[in-house]
């Protein structure tokens, strides 16, 4: 298409895999669009992807930025980090004020906030916003989550909408908070999606290595849980990686593919940040760990032959009852990860001042995204019944799938453990609800301990205030005579103003 006589409605910047596929979704809806990419290749896909459509690529920066019409609407779909700050200075100088950035990729939240302001002050408008679905995702419905400049979002919603996913007729994008909230609901959603792959791995350990199941039967597993509410895009392409062949060959792609996962830090972000809110993630950390773990694959050939397994293969008498406490223990374990992000999702918007809708949220992710599953309407039922819910599992409807689930649960994890399989997904979501459901935990055996070595001081039950113990005295023994006295018990002590933490 020419660009003499038109001026394009949109623009983006990085015409890879995403970046060209959402250009073209948005073509198919009749808007007119212009990428731009340093890359001749790039460029050529988009021209032959794009014969008929209102789309047009560009190599030159200056050329692309005044074929839009103003003010200039502009998204970038590069990698995260140095590479944004990098294109955004290229472009900075070609923009005018009122034009509107938006970054499109995985970028950290605390980088979308610095350049928010960065960019405002310059009097252009800036928002980040994350996309979920992948290549099928951009090309035919994606999920978004835009974050920050609410006006210049306004401009944008139309299309966005017109492209997004759609649920029930509902576009699966909606306004998620002011500042870098987009981009750290993606980054949350990221990390649930961690989990989840971490799961469906360990559930394929247990029936490769546990119960001893050939490749077709597990693809025949994968595809009856998908088919039932366990049904999410992650389950569906499993088992199509469960029914594809290597080319040329007679055995699974599968087999021959190396078992060491790669990462590219959105996992171990929200696992970082969690941590700084106290929001604890232990399925997300186990899944992040397990990728990391994974790497080490030659000390892990040689620590197999040292440390042989503790028991035989699952002994399962009735198979079929076991496959139907693993489908328990996947559902109970999925719950989990989903609460676990809620829950961050919940602390973060107190600590950051995002506001953001825990019903939008679920809402959105039910259609598009890589973590779209059956089970996000009921999260979508828990917080639209409840707005102020603090835990996904204080919800009714969501506490009686748990129950039902949890005697799978317990099953699986026994066996697995016992059998010496890797379940630390399994293990890390089990815990996470036992201590949850403990109301009283032993941690003030942790907190008596860090009084005693550092004087951290404690809180006691019933009473206000902290507390500090001089629990041994063992200077004042050693410096007075033995007698009566060095028997007596401990001082403790009010401690005003002294909340001390390590």
């Amino acid at each position: 298409m020419s660009s003499n006589s038109t001026q394009f409605a949109f623009g983006m910047i990085g015409l890879g895999t995403m970046g060209r596929n959402l250009l073209l979704n948005m073509a198919d809806h009749g808007f007119a669009v212009a990428g731009y990419d340093k890359n001749a290749k790039q460029i050529e896909l988009l021209a032959q992807e794009g014969q008929g459509k209102p789309v047009q690529g560009f190599a030159d920066p200056q050329a692309f930025v005044q074929s839009i019409s103003t003010p200039r609407a502009i998204m970038l779909l590069v990698p995260a980090g140095a590479i944004v700050d990098s294109v955004i200075a290229e472009m900075q100088p070609l923009l005018s004020p009122g034009d509107i950035l938006i970054d499109g990729g995985n970028s950290y939240f605390a980088d979308t906030e610095r350049r928010a302001k960065a960019l405002g002050a310059a009097g252009l408008h800036f928002f980040g916003m994350g996309v979920s679905g992948g290549e099928e995702g951009a090309r035919f419905g994606p999920s978004m989550m835009p974050g920050g400049d609410r006006d210049a979002y306004k401009v944008m919603q139309p299309v966005f909408e017109a492209i997004a996913a759609k649920v029930d007729g509902v576009p699966c994008v909606a306004y998620m908070g002011p500042g870098a909230a987009g981009h750290f609901v993606k980054m949350v959603h990221n990390g649930i999606e961690y989990g989840l792959m971490e799961l469906i791995a360990e559930t394929y350990g247990v029936l490769k290595n546990g119960l001893n199941m050939d490749n077709a039967a597990i693809g025949r597993v994968f595809t009856q849980w998908n088919e039932g509410r366990l049904q999410s895009f992650l389950l569906d392409i499993t088992k199509d990686i469960f029914a594809f062949n290597a080319p040329g060959t007679d055995h699974l792609l599968l087999d021959d593919i190396k078992d060491e996962a790669r990462a590219k830090g959105t996992g171990k972000w929200t696992s970082q940040v969690a941590m700084d809110l106290q929001a604890p993630l232990p399925t997300v950390d186990a899944a992040v760990s397990m990728r990391d773990l994974s790497k080490y694959k030659a000390l892990r050939e040689q620590l197999a032959g040292l440390y042989p397994a503790p028991g035989a293969p699952l002994a399962a008498a009735d198979r079929e009852a076991f496959l139907g406490s693993l489908e328990q223990a996947f559902y109970f374990s999925m719950i989990m990860a989903y609460a676990q992000g809620m829950h961050m999702l919940a602390k973060a918007s107190e600590e950051y001042k995002y506001d953001l809708q825990l019903a939008d949220i679920a809402k959105i992710w039910r259609g598009g995204c890589i973590i779209r599953s059956t089970f996000l309407n009921d999260i979508f039922n828990a917080y639209q019944n409840d707005q102020s819910l603090a835990h996904l599992l204080l919800d009714g409807a969501v506490q009686k799938l748990v129950l039902e689930a949890a005697p799978g649960m317990r099953t699986v994890v026994a066996a697995a453990v016992t059998a010496g399989l890797a379940v630390p997904a399994y293990t890390s979501a089990l815990g996470y609800f036992d201590a949850y459901r403990t109301a009283r935990l032993p941690s003030n055996l942790i907190q008596a301990q860090r009084d005693y070595f550092g004087a951290h001081t404690y809180e006691l039950i019933g009473q206000e205030g902290v507390f500090h113990t001089q629990w041994t005295g063992l200077r004042a023994k050693a410096e007075a005579p033995a007698g009566p006295q060095a028997n007596q018990a401990p001082a403790t002590s009010p401690v005003p103003n002294t909340k001390q933490s390590s």
